[in-house]
């Protein structure tokens, strides 16, 4: 039987060795108990957050977009103004095992988004903003719902990079009312710094996707070409606030970061420099997620009416170098590209009969 810990001189071994590592919960990464962030805050602190929330509102430049407009009379790109749109508030069961537990993450999917992806597979909510009209207050009141209701390991923020303001102040005013749960920002990582620095003492656990890599890819496929040297910039200042991803002993992640890859049909090039990245610019012991169940969605595999066959019928279908699943190919090289750079930390399905936590 193996031993429940690692020696301290065996977490961090040379990069030679270190495809022979294989505890998520070696000692630096256990934590005997957690205090959210949040709850640390001083009224100082939390004070400067609502003025600073309250006058990005105004001059919206928190997102890259950087809209600059004032969101309680109208909308930038996003579509939202200085409400939140929710679309679903539940436990929810579709997370990472150590985010997700037993009880489910808490969560809070956002309805508008900065971004296009071609491919979104929550096209109706991002797309759409299909939802219900919130207050900053009335959120946080949500989030009581679901600690006290749901028994939720956490509260999982889906897609708030479009309203971080309202997001800031919904946790205050959670801190407020009795919220003591772990705060996930679930982000495409399309943030700017200064939405990473109002969030800095407030979030616990950056769930964090890095998609592409090349400009030309995310300008088509995202409609964001600054995407990968914005997202660079953002997982970097995620991980220096709160540093690789920890648990405690029940095997729930309470900190840190977790990067996600959705691997994409002939992006493995890409996939591969984003994890290279990852092990060189952030932290060899940065746990990822190099997720595999893309599905052709949103705008690919429509039928392409801009060109047409000599009887005037569409011939092709939009987006069709992605309209396809990805191969286990593609996967393979991916991971293998990881665990060459020295990352180690993946989300693995246990090898055992019981829980993947």
């Amino acid at each position: 039987m193996r031993p429940l810990f690692t020696s301290l001189s065996k977490v961090r071994p040379p990069t030679t060795v270190a495809r022979r590592r294989w505890l998520h919960l070696a000692p630096p990464f256990l934590l005997d108990d957690y205090i959210p962030r949040y709850q640390q805050i001083s009224s100082r602190d939390a004070a400067k957050k609502r003025s600073l929330a309250y006058s990005h509102l105004q001059n919206c430049n928190l997102c890259p977009r950087k809209c600059g407009v004032n969101r309680r009379e109208t909308t930038g790109m996003c579509l939202i103004g200085d409400n939140v749109k929710v679309n679903v508030i539940a436990p929810h069961f579709g997370e990472e095992p150590c985010i997700q537990g037993h009880n489910g993450s808490g969560s809070v999917f956002m309805s508008g988004c900065n971004m296009r992806c071609i491919f979104c597979q929550n096209y109706d909510i991002s797309h759409q903003r299909n939802g219900m009209d919130l207050t900053p207050e009335e959120l946080g009141e949500w989030y009581l719902k679901l600690q006290e209701v749901g028994k939720v390991h956490n509260i999982n923020i889906v897609t708030p990079e479009h309203v971080v303001p309202q997001v800031a102040l919904s946790i205050l005013h959670a801190k407020d009312l009795g919220l003591r749960v772990p705060i996930v920002y679930n982000t495409s990582s399309f943030d700017s710094l200064a939405s990473i620095e109002l969030m800095d003492g407030l979030v616990d656990i950056y769930l964090a996707d890095f998609k592409l890599w090349e400009p030309s890819s995310s300008k088509r496929l995202l409609k964001a070409d600054d995407y990968a040297a914005t997202a660079r910039e953002s997982v970097k200042a995620m991980h220096m606030q709160v540093g690789d991803l920890c648990f405690t002993g029940d095997g729930i992640a309470k900190r840190g970061l977790l990067v996600r890859h959705l691997v994409m049909p002939g992006k493995q090039e890409e996939g591969a420099e984003i994890m290279r990245f990852l092990a060189r610019d952030v932290s060899a012991d940065c746990f990822v997620n190099i997720m595999e169940q893309y599905r052709p969605a949103a705008h690919v595999g429509k039928k392409n009416t801009r060109v047409k066959s000599r009887d005037g019928q569409p011939e092709e279908v939009r987006y069709a170098e992605v309209n396809r699943p990805v191969s286990s190919q593609e996967v393979s090289f991916i991971r293998k590209a990881a665990t060459d750079a020295g990352l180690w930390r993946f989300n693995d399905p246990p090898k055992h009969d019981g829980f993947a936590i």
